[in-house]
């Protein structure tokens, strides 16, 4: 069983390279109130330190981002067999190359915004020319064998036709495979967690693409500067100067075990990319809002001080990441990364579309237990962390066991206190900074998973004081080869009564 696609394909696949030419289109000069993505002074100082070197890690040079080319290409759905439109195919075939995004006819911002949410539902990193993937897309059987099934207007979720000069791919989306929900009635909420909530599009992905990681140009880890899977494993995720026993495992790990790390993280709504860890994983953040946070990711591991940071966060996560921390280099000098990059316009224009996403309408009541709530909330002193209307102080706590250097960034807002979560993530991985961002509590309701490795399921899992307890089973998040154990700290709520608790989480779900 390939369990481990969806990693691979999301993480090894989209942040080590691709071994196809570049198929580029016409972009246009860069328009003078656009930021410039690759600006050295603004990397300088944009990145947090690691905790254990004290330092950050170095971006690419703008000379090496730069030397990128430049693609700019459109994508189209791939349509369930027997529910594609009447010519659809054939047009795809002499359509050819169209540019994703044409700067010089957005005349607004409105006219920004849209082309931003065409980059956000359209942009392709992976693509293959595989005929028998490409003939695996249009056989229905096959695709049923998979357990792909349509969404609502017929087109499979984040797999994508991508017209180019040399023929017709078949491409993976960027952006919206990890951040586009579909409620269990199937509405869409653009910028949600997409593993946030169940419904009955969320393995569809998984199984359509059941063979790409031998298959996708760059994405096999067998020939990525190693001989073997494991040397690509810590390539990917390998952070020696933390000195965690776990890390090294990565080496000698087979793709049967990794698998189930992958399922793992899955259950706690996140997967473990470029950089992060398949024993320290990450639920998907949620994008709405997002204009209003202070730092970026869990760990506060950069800032975002206007537009440019995101766009620059962007291309880090997508196509220029992070490989050299301090002394190490993470990858081997046979490993290619990717060899293209997004226009910055198309960078400016999917930042734009982030900042305007709205939440989906709230269908929990102002009631009298949610009066009750607010009244709670307030008398325990929550405002001083999840601080109304943002619900988030935008300041970062300090990880169990960490202590920050004398000369940390004058510009991080640190909380001198922990509350005690696991520190796997904060210390013991490349995103470990030392720190974790406060949350903000907007959205608790849609977004479905709790804590930052999403090991509690639910707001009533996360206020059950068993969950203390190592006899505990997580409905998130849990260790493979574990049944049981502790989802610890955030105490706060815990010792209320059951109604108060109830009445707590009847707020929060108001947020």
């Amino acid at each position: 069983m390939r369990a481990c696609v969806f990693v691979l394909a999301l993480a090894l696949a989209l942040q080590i390279a691709a071994n196809d030419e570049p198929i580029t289109a016409q972009v246009s000069t860069r328009s003078p109130s656009i930021p410039r993505t690759w600006d050295e002074s603004a990397l300088a100082d944009w990145a947090t330190p690691l905790a254990g070197l004290n330092m950050r890690p170095s971006h690419l040079s703008a000379r090496e981002y730069e030397a990128l080319p430049l693609e700019n290409l459109r994508s189209y759905p791939v349509y369930m067999p027997g529910r594609e439109p009447e010519g659809y195919w054939q047009k795809l075939q002499t359509i050819g190359p169209q540019p994703l995004i044409e700067p010089r006819a957005l005349k607004t911002d409105a006219d920004w915004i849209v082309a931003g949410r065409r980059v956000f539902n359209e942009w392709v990193v992976l693509r293959t020319f595989d005929p028998k993937l490409i003939a695996m897309a249009r056989d229905r059987q096959a695709l049923e064998a998979r357990r792909a099934g349509p969404l609502p207007d017929g087109t499979i979720n984040n797999l994508r036709w991508l017209p180019t000069a040399k023929g017709v791919a078949l491409g993976f989306v960027n952006c919206s495979a990890c951040h586009l929900l579909f409620l269990p009635d199937g509405t869409a909420v653009p910028g949600a967690p997409s593993f946030a909530m169940p419904n009955g599009f969320r393995n569809a992905l998984g199984g359509a693409i059941r063979e790409v990681e031998h298959t996708l140009p760059g994405e096999a880890p067998f020939s990525l500067g190693g001989p073997s899977f494991g040397s690509a494993l810590f390539q990917a995720y390998g952070a020696p100067w933390t000195n965690d026993p776990a890390g090294e495992r990565l080496k000698t790990m087979t793709e049967t075990e990794f698998a189930t790390y992958v399922a793992a993280a899955i259950r706690g709504g996140g997967v473990a990319r470029w950089n992060g860890s398949v024993f320290y994983p990450t639920k998907i953040p949620d994008l709405i809002g997002f204009k209003d946070r202070k730092y970026i990711d869990h760990t506060a591991t950069h800032r975002h001080r206007d537009i440019g940071d995101l766009m620059r966060y962007a291309a880090v996560v997508s196509f220029a990441e992070t490989t050299r921390f301090g002394p190490h280099v993470m990858t081997d000098p046979a490993t290619r990364r990717f060899q293209t990059r997004l226009p910055d316009e198309a960078l400016y224009a999917l930042a734009l579309y982030i900042y305007s996403l709205e939440p989906p309408r709230n269908p929990h009541p102002f009631d009298d237990n949610a009066v009750a709530g607010r009244a709670i909330f307030e008398r325990e002193g929550c405002v001083s962390c999840h601080t109304p209307p943002l619900y988030t102080n935008n300041k970062v706590t300090v990880a169990q066991g960490f202590t920050p250097p004398a000369d940390k960034p004058a510009w991080l807002d640190v909380l001198p206190i922990s509350v005690g979560t696991d520190s796997g993530l904060a210390l013991r991985t490349r995103k470990g900074t030392g720190y974790y961002k406060v949350p903000s509590l907007k959205g608790l309701w849609y977004r479905g998973r709790y804590l930052h490795s999403g090991a509690a399921a639910s707001l009533e899992e996360m206020f059950d004081p068993g969950r203390l307890d190592e006899s505990h089973v997580p409905g998130g998040w849990l260790p493979p080869g574990k049944t049981m154990q502790a989802i610890a700290g955030h105490p706060f709520g815990l010792r209320l009564t059951s109604t108060e608790r109830g009445q707590l989480i009847a707020f929060l779900k108001t947020l």
